[in-house]
């Protein structure tokens, strides 16, 4: 016998309805609803934990098995759905097909049905339910009249005046081709480039406070992801690019890694910096630092030492042309082997007190 009672055949019934408990003891993201119409907001008569379960209808970019695409685990206690019974009249078995957006204008009342029961959401009143940095609400002159707590922060805790290296440069006293020196400047982070416009922005934020900004607005189209502490990438109108690290920072790559700086590349650091080179002690690893002509290369210990030390090889150094040094002090120089010293020119020592030469024989001129 042909039967005609099926999903789609049968009579379709739809709902509104308000979430009240989505701690789904099977997991598969399944919400309690209290439904407009079809149940009582008397919560002593219908309690929350006699309210049937939902399943969550997702879009076809999540498949909805095997754990593949997004997670249905979205919607809140205080969420406002839309949904339709699978089982018509009986209205015992649930479909969230989404969830419904407003502008509340009580907090929750969480001694009766259709509130969210732990009084969490709404967060705001007497606003749209749309993200504040979807909004980007102002008033006539112009001024945000609800901004983003992120927003704020992000603002008022902008990083500016980092200084960069400064070298003083070298007075030699033996040439007159003097070391010029490196003045040092400071740079400032990037203005927070926010100025979305209304509808223009698709925002996502998680209950936590982690952000994901996608913004189309007309030149000032940006990417913004952010992690609830502070760390963050953004990506303004023009393709610069923001990274905030608020803690630690670790960059682990298993092959090669490779950096092309078109422009200027600066780097203060406030603690040690330390560089490990050829950790397995393999052939040809060398470290190499070349610099192009017409430049200079600057090392300068404001207060402390300058060491260099080789634990087994050689120190190699090779001036094409002038090789001047300036001894503020003691000059010492100890060598375990000989020393030997060939001059194609003259040769000067000029003394200021006593000369004093040892050794087992000395020939002046042998």
């Amino acid at each position: 016998m042909y039967n005609e009672n099926f999903l789609g055949f049968n009579s379709f019934i739809w709902f509104f309805g308000v979430v009240e408990d989505r701690s789904d003891p099977y997991r598969t993201g399944r919400v309690r609803v209290r439904i407009l119409g079809h149940h009582t907001p008397d919560k002593i008569t219908l309690p929350t934990t006699d309210l049937p379960w939902a399943q969550v209808m997702q879009p076809t970019t999540s498949a909805g098995i095997s754990g593949l695409g997004y997670s249905p685990t979205g919607l809140v206690e205080g969420s406002w759905v839309l949904g339709y019974f699978k089982d018509g009249m009986r209205r015992q078995d649930p479909i969230i097909l989404g969830s419904v957006p407003g502008n509340p204008i009580n907090y929750s009342d969480t001694t009766r049905g259709f509130n969210d029961p732990n009084g969490i959401y709404p967060k705001y009143i007497n606003e749209p339910d749309n993200n504040r940095l979807a909004v980007n609400a102002k008033n006539d002159s112009g001024a945000e009249t609800n901004p983003h707590p992120s927003l704020t922060l992000r603002r008022a805790t902008r990083i500016t005046g980092v200084p960069t290296a400064d070298f003083n440069g070298m007075d030699n006293a033996l040439t007159s081709d003097d070391s010029p020196a490196s003045d040092g400047d400071t740079w400032n982070q990037p203005e927070i480039p926010y100025n979305a416009t209304y509808p223009f922005n698709t925002v996502y934020e998680s209950e936590s406070g982690h952000l994901l900004e996608f913004d189309d607005t007309l030149t000032k189209q940006r990417i913004h992801l952010r992690h609830r502490t502070g760390t963050g990438i953004e990506m303004d109108a023009s393709g610069t690019r923001t990274d905030i690290v608020s803690n630690e920072y670790y960059s682990i790559i298993s092959s090669d890694s490779k950096v092309l700086i078109s422009g200027d590349s600066d780097t203060t650091i406030n603690g040690r910096h330390k560089l490990f080179i050829n950790k397995n002690g393999e052939e040809n690893n060398s470290y190499d630092i070349q610099v192009g002509p017409n430049a200079n290369v600057n090392i300068q210990v404001d207060k402390g030492d300058l060491n260099i030390h080789t634990a087994d090889g050689r120190i190699n150094m090779n001036a094409a042309g002038d090789y001047n040094l300036r001894v503020g002090g003691n000059m010492n120089v100890e060598v375990e082997g000989s020393y030997i010293k060939t001059v194609s020119g003259s040769s000067s020592d000029l003394t200021d007190g006593a000369v004093i030469i040892t050794g087992s024989t000395v020939n002046l001129n042998p």
